[in-house]
């Protein structure tokens, strides 16, 4: 298939266009900066200049290819300039633009979502969340829309998914919450964890995610829900004992009150707990995570050395 990929040189990005091209695939990239281009390019990327504003760009692209797989979020947006909504928005737009684009098609068309804010205390399926929930927070609830609205162009004769991801896919080179966790304790000469560290966080290995998104682009039925989860939910407290015994300085608790104080933004996430299911999409697709687990990354030094 010639499949169109956006945010194609991010984290999740660089790992899903390698795994598409090893099965033969032809991928064209959108790329936003010389650099992304020429990334792109050396990878054996076909290159579409341009950003998810340029939405003539993304209807162009979408129309001369047999799918698309829609990783791109305004990140800078959404938490460097905190217009998380604006984000939430821009994207909503973009998705809609391919939706006409693709409207009857039969083509596949993925998105990148999260399992955050899926009912807590319980083990959530890909069969969960389907539903738009009232008193969401507004940019979150707007990304839970978008998801919705995705889904319904299976209605509209597109092979539409929706891909959930955990709060972290690790592995070397990660820049995002789990490092966070890591410069935090390097700062503060320990790992914290939450109250007594019982809450829970799925974690699944970028490569491993890559596969589900392949996998997802050639088989998964229109309307459908993957989880990319390799586990179902790895405890905090364990998260934060081998972040300390990476770099040599104990983990302990931190009280529910001193939360915001220490972790910032990240304390919401990382005293959640929740967990996730994934059987539906590994018998459904055939996926199997192979790669390493987030403690045996964290072990191996992936963000500590």
């Amino acid at each position: 298939m010639r499949l169109f990929v956006t945010g194609a040189s991010g984290w999740i990005g660089s790992a899903t266009v390698p795994e598409l091209l090893s099965a033969g695939h032809h991928v064209v990239g959108l790329a936003r900066s010389d650099a992304s281009a020429d990334a792109l390019s050396a990878a054996g990327v076909e290159v579409v200049r341009g950003s998810l504003d340029d939405l003539d760009v993304l209807r162009s692209a979408a129309d001369d290819s047999d799918g698309v797989i829609h990783l791109a979020f305004n990140h800078e947006l959404a938490f460097l300039s905190g217009d998380f909504l604006g984000a939430a928005n821009a994207d909503r737009v973009a998705i809609e633009t391919f939706g006409e684009a693709l409207d009857g098609s039969d083509r596949p068309f993925l998105i990148a979502s999260g399992v955050i804010g899926l009912p807590p205390g319980k083990l959530a399926t890909e069969q969960d969340g389907r539903e738009l929930v009232a008193g969401m927070p507004e940019g979150p609830a707007m990304r839970h829309a978008n998801s919705h609205l995705t889904l319904s162009f299976a209605d509209r004769g597109i092979r539409s998914c929706v891909v959930r991801l955990p709060p972290t896919c690790h592995g070397a080179g990660d820049n995002g919450f789990v490092k966070t966790l890591v410069d935090i304790a390097r700062e503060k000469g320990f790992a914290g964890y939450v109250g007594d560290g019982a809450g829970r966080w799925p974690a699944t290995h970028r490569l491993d995610v890559a596969r589900a998104f392949r996998l997802a682009a050639e088989q998964a039925p229109a309307g459908s829900v993957v989880h990319a989860i390799a586990e179902q939910g790895v405890p905090t407290r364990e998260i934060a004992e081998a972040i300390g015994g990476a770099l040599g300085v104990p983990a302990q608790s931190v009280a529910m009150e001193d939360v915001d104080a220490h972790f910032g933004f990240l304390g919401r996430f990382f005293g959640m707990d929740v967990t996730c299911s994934s059987a539906w999409t590994r018998e459904t697709l055939g996926w199997e995570p192979t790669e390493q687990t987030l403690i045996e990354d964290l072990h191996a030094g992936n963000y500590t050395s």
